[in-house]
């Protein structure tokens, strides 16, 4: 059910409905079913929206990962960087499950944002950031990818400037910044 409910909410991001968009409704519609048998599967629309956060950051985790494998510094920070955006496109309802925190009391949760915490803090070893610094980078890292992909997947970007550029050159420029950034602090 969380499978269809995740193609769900990318069509309904697709055709300019936000994620709030999705009902219990409309998914057992999709399955060929009423309501009240998704009960069976799931404790309401918070229980299903808890499940499409987690699958959809375990998903990104997985792509983002998926890029990085053999490759470090520059490199990975690139391909990382592409394989977000990348993601982001290909699913831009579940997108928007990827951006909360979540409740810190859900190990499910947490395990899926440490995943990929682990892998940023990785490829930011390269540049010999620890601690604080780290940290900030991270931050800074994440900010930077959710910024531009949250505006080309909600329509932001309307002038006649390609888009692929302009993230070929936030990312040179996310890649220069991290390594300044320990000199910096």
């Amino acid at each position: 059910m969380t499978a269809t409910a995740a193609d769900l909410v990318d069509e309904l991001a697709r055709s300019g409905a936000g994620a709030e968009a999705l009902t219990l409704a409309a998914v057992a519609d999709r399955l060929g079913v009423k309501i009240p048998s998704l009960y069976k599967h799931v404790a309401g629309l918070p229980a299903l929206q808890r499940g499409l956060m987690l699958r959809a950051k375990l998903s990104l985790g997985d792509a983002m990962r998926s890029a990085a494998v053999g490759r470090s510094g520059d490199d990975a920070v690139a391909a990382v960087a592409h394989a977000y955006r990348g993601w982001a496109a290909e699913h831009p309802g579940q997108y928007s499950f990827t951006w909360a925190a979540g409740d810190p009391a859900d190990e499910a949760n947490l395990e899926a944002s440490e995943r990929v915490l682990t892998l940023i803090v990785a490829m930011l070893g390269a540049y010999d950031l620890s601690g604080d610094d780290a940290l900030d980078a991270i931050r800074f890292f994440r900010a930077t990818l959710h910024g531009f992909v949250s505006l080309e997947t909600g329509g932001g970007y309307g002038m006649p400037l390609d888009i692929d550029r302009s993230f070929e050159r936030l990312v040179a420029a996310t890649v220069a910044a991290l390594r300044a950034w320990g000199r910096t602090a």
